[in-house]
Formats: C-alpha cells, structure tokens, sequence
C-alpha cells in the first residue's frame, strides 16, 4: 500500500469511528448539527491518524488507541471553531466552507466548541470505565494536559496578548510550542503510552516536538505565501492582524529553512520510530502540503 492509499485508509478509519460516536441524541438538535458541521468538514485528521501510526509502529493494537485519536481530533475541532470566532480570529471560511459561527451563530458555535471538548473526554470516560488500565488513564492525562492551560489554551493567551506588540523569539516559539505544538506532541505521546512502548518515549517525544515546529512554521508560510483555494480560507489575515508569526519574525526564506531544518530533525526521529517507513511519509507530507 502506497503512502496516499494508506492516508486514505486511517482517514476512514477515524471518520467511521468519529460517526459512530456521534450517533448520540439531544435536544436541541442544533447542537449536535453544528457539532457534527465542522467535524465533519473534511480535515485531514493528522492528529488521530500520528496516535494510530505511532501506536501501529510500536506494536500496539489500533482499536486500543482509537477512543484517543477520535477525541484529539474532536478536542482540535473545537479549537478551530473557537479559533473562527469574531472574537478570536474572526475567520468567514475554513476548509472552502463557511466557519461554525457564520452558519449557526456565534452563540451557539461558542456552545459547539464546548460540547466536542466535553464530548472529547466523555468519550475518553467511557472507554476507561471498560479499560481502566494505567496506560489508559496515563494517555487521557497527557492529552488532557495538551489541550489546556498548560498547552494549547496558554498558546491561544500568549498569541491574543501579542497582537500588535513586537515579542522576541523566546516567547515567539513558546506561544508556538503551546498553542499547536503540544497537541501534536501529545497526539504522539499517546500512541507509545497506549503501545506501552517505554523505551520509545524520548525519542517520540522528540519526534513530536520537532514536527510540532515545522506544522506550525509551514502553516504560516502557507498564510503569507499559499493559494485561497488550497487553503479552503482567506490568506494573510495575520499580517493584516499584525500577529506574531514565523514570518513576521524570520521572512519567508529564514522560515523555509526552519521549516525544513526541524523536518528533517522529525525525519531522523521517524526513521527510528517506524521502520514500515510510513511516518517519514508522513512527515514530509506535511512541510510539502499546500493546505
């Protein structure tokens, strides 16, 4: 199976086990309608499907991991739909179709974003009261961890404080580092906890961290210098915000560089983690993607 054949493969198998999941009942059906609007608005699932490819390579059990890599991606979607917010970046498009709160509202978008958060980690619970194991309760630390203040929201801060003031690069690669970085880490972390792959820890750990850096140097290229029909969204809104990027920072060529040098960084690690080859695939799929 080639490297697009196999993308294809773990895509379908986290938007079949993210449907089921989502065959729930609630009143109003609003909420579970816009829910189900931006998760299932054609991402890529590169978080659920790093949790699957690690645990794969490690010589864990996918089933064993999937509860996980569904609530990565539901806990992501709801960054993504908070992130479109007026309030936040005020974005009309994601993906080519229009943001949560163009479609529902900003009200009940805000009340979406909750409930797949909490949604996320239900689904999490339920799993653990059948499988309530250390490594399961370990991964569920890990990602919950990530996804707070600790990770992903204290990124979100760093970068709502930054608008419009000049940072220094410290703070520049630790609002990074949180707010895309330790999901993805986390997302990581998680396949090898759940494969109970011990002696693997660093070295994914580190795998994690370097991708982390050069997803998020490659996503602000792509802001400053990619197509509006590629991305599915408006392009150079974070110059026109005056938010702090990688490009503000370094200039397109200085970011390329980055962005290369901390793949290959994250290449080396791949190598060593899986030696199917798929997660060096993988890795250099995502300095090259155009959205």
């Amino acid at each position: 199976m080639d490297f697009k054949d196999e993308m294809l493969t773990k895509q379908k198998v986290v938007n079949d086990y993210l449907m089921k999941c989502m065959e729930i009942k609630c009143s109003p059906q609003i909420i579970l309608d816009s829910m189900k609007y931006s998760l299932f608005a054609g991402g890529k699932r590169i978080r659920p499907i790093l949790a699957i490819s690690i645990c794969e390579a490690l010589n864990g059990e996918v089933k064993d991991v999937l509860p996980f890599a569904a609530s990565l991606e539901m806990i992501h979607t709801y960054s993504l739909i908070h992130d479109d917010l007026p309030a936040m970046d005020n974005d009309k498009y994601r993906r080519g179709k229009l943001t949560n709160h163009m479609v529902y509202g900003e009200s009940i978008a805000i009340l979406a974003g909750d409930g797949l958060l909490n949604y996320a980690f239900e689904n999490i619970f339920d799993f653990l009261t059948i499988n309530p194991c250390k490594k399961n309760i370990s991964a569920a630390g890990v990602i919950a961890k990530a996804a707070g203040v600790s990770g992903m929201i204290g990124g979100q801060v760093i970068d709502i404080q930054s608008k419009d003031k000049k940072i220094d690069e410290k703070t520049l690669h630790d609002m990074h580092r949180l707010k895309t970085g330790e999901m993805i880490k986390a997302s990581c972390l998680t396949g090898a906890i759940i494969a109970e792959a011990n002696n693997s820890m660093d070295i994914v750990e580190e795998y994690g961290n370097n991708l982390g850096i050069a997803f998020q140097i490659v996503d602000d290229i792509l802001d400053y210098t990619g197509d509006e029909k590629d991305l599915g969204k408006t392009i150079g809104k974070d110059k026109k915000s005056d938010k702090p990027t990688f490009i503000s920072m370094y200039g397109v060529e200085k970011s390329r560089e980055l962005a290369a040098l901390y793949t290959e960084k994250a290449a080396k690690n791949a190598k060593i983690i899986d030696k199917k080859g798929f997660l060096l695939e993988l890795t250099n799929y995502l300095l090259k993607r155009k959205n």
